[in-house]
This record gives structure tokens, sequence and C-alpha cells, in this order.
């Protein structure tokens, strides 16, 4: 398993948000850089967005959530475009960062 994963749950649909790209970002001074993209599957998840053998280093993540495309597909308005979940990582265990999401909401934590 990589040593990071994340899921969407649709809270309005009660269903996993499919085909959401995530792009995975490394803190770099006053910048960000991307480190990794990817599209959720049809479960909403994404567990392969780093190789398995990719260790992150300690410091600040952020994942970046492109939330306007996946609502435009059901003509659905919605509040958010984006959700950016900025996170930190301190060792080398492994980090789940799920979102539930709604189209005026959003609610994430620390899973397993």
């Amino acid at each position: 398993m990589s040593q990071i994963t994340t899921h969407i749950l649709d809270t309005t649909k009660g269903k996993p948000a499919a085909g959401v790209t995530i792009a995975l970002l490394q803190q770099a001074g006053d910048t960000w850089q991307e480190i990794a993209r990817g599209v959720t599957n049809n479960d909403g998840r994404i567990a392969n967005l780093l190789a398995k053998e990719t260790r992150l280093k300690s410091g600040i993540y952020k994942m970046k959530f492109f939330t306007q495309e996946y609502f435009a597909q059901d003509n659905t308005a919605n509040f958010y475009p984006v959700v950016e979940i900025i996170f930190d990582v301190a060792t080398t265990e492994h980090y789940h960062v799920p979102l539930l999401l709604n189209p005026f909401g959003y609610a994430t934590y620390r899973g397993s």
C-alpha cells in the first residue's frame, strides 16, 4: 500500500465520488510543488497516488481536490470549486486523507 491514500464520499448522494482529480503538493518554502496527481476510481479512491516504494519526507503537504469538475458532470451548483487539505507528515507511517463532500460543504479527518 502507498504511504498516502485518499477517498471521497459524496454525502448528498451517499455514494463515492468518482472521477475527481486530486493533486498532492509539497510545501517548499513559500511555494507548493506538485509531486503526484490522480483521479478517483468508481469507489471514490486513489490507492496508488504514490508508488509503493516512494516515502514522503517529513514536512507540510497539501491534497488539492478539483471538485468543480466533479459537480459540473451533473450540473450541480456548488460553493467550493477546489478543496485543499493541508497536513503535516511527521513519520513514515501510512496517511489516509479522506474527504466527505457535498455541494455546499465538506469535512475531513485523519483516516487509517
